[in-house]
């Protein structure tokens, strides 16, 4: 027997802190997909570095082009304005153990604050684009602005795309799979799974990658 969920929002869904299903949608915790956590850094108007920890996003493309395309990215935030003026941004991968210093940057992330110093990152400069760089993450994507789209049209969130047109990858994460997939590897966010029986909220998980099997 499966349990159907329907676009309108089930009552008997509670929230695990006031404003969850104003945030967000009830598929996002009736699904509960991982997806990829990493911190996009960009420039303020005022030139402070800005860092925004994400997830929501998934990286391909062809032979031609590859993108990074980053849904859920809030339109009132200092990143999507930072975007849009810039046309550019770059993507920082970095382990579990940065877990709460990027929490910090949310937790203080003011016009006015460095928030590499409040993560205490070391701030380098991108090859190829406009862009800080965090110079501890083990993958860094340089991206220039692709396109934006507000796919619910309600002007709350976009889908912004970027080409990327540079990857730095450190050295010791070069080679194999033992660095980037373990506790030193991509860390994954695994949104709250609500009990869909009760409507029960659970928290959200922080997770990384374990190999089974090779193909």
């Amino acid at each position: 027997m499966k349990i159907e969920i329907g676009k309108e929002f089930p009552e008997y869904f509670k929230p695990s802190y006031p404003e969850e299903f104003e945030l967000f949608s009830h598929f996002e915790v009736t699904a509960g997909i991982p997806t990829a956590l990493f911190a996009i850094t960009t420039w303020k108007e005022n030139g402070k570095p800005n860092v925004c920890f994400h997830a929501w996003s998934c990286f391909h493309g062809d032979k031609t082009a590859f993108f990074a395309v980053m849904g859920n990215l809030y339109q009132h935030t200092h990143t999507y304005a930072n975007i849009k003026r810039e046309k550019c941004f770059c993507i920082n991968f970095l382990p579990i153990s940065f877990y709460d210093r990027l929490v910090d940057t949310i937790n203080h992330n003011g016009y006015e604050d460095d928030e590499f110093a409040v993560g205490g990152f070391t701030l380098s400069r991108a090859k190829t684009i406009n862009a800080p760089v965090i110079d501890e993450a083990f993958i860094n994507m340089e991206c220039t602005l692709k396109d934006i789209r507000d796919l619910s049209g309600a002007g709350i969130t976009a889908m912004v795309t970027g080409q990327v047109r540079h990857i730095s990858v450190e050295k010791e994460y070069a080679q194999g799979y033992e660095k980037r997939y373990g506790k030193d590897g991509f860390m994954m966010l695994i949104p709250a799974p609500q009990d869909l029986v009760t409507g029960e909220p659970n928290k959200s998980a922080i997770a990384n990658v374990k190999i089974e099997k090779f193909d």
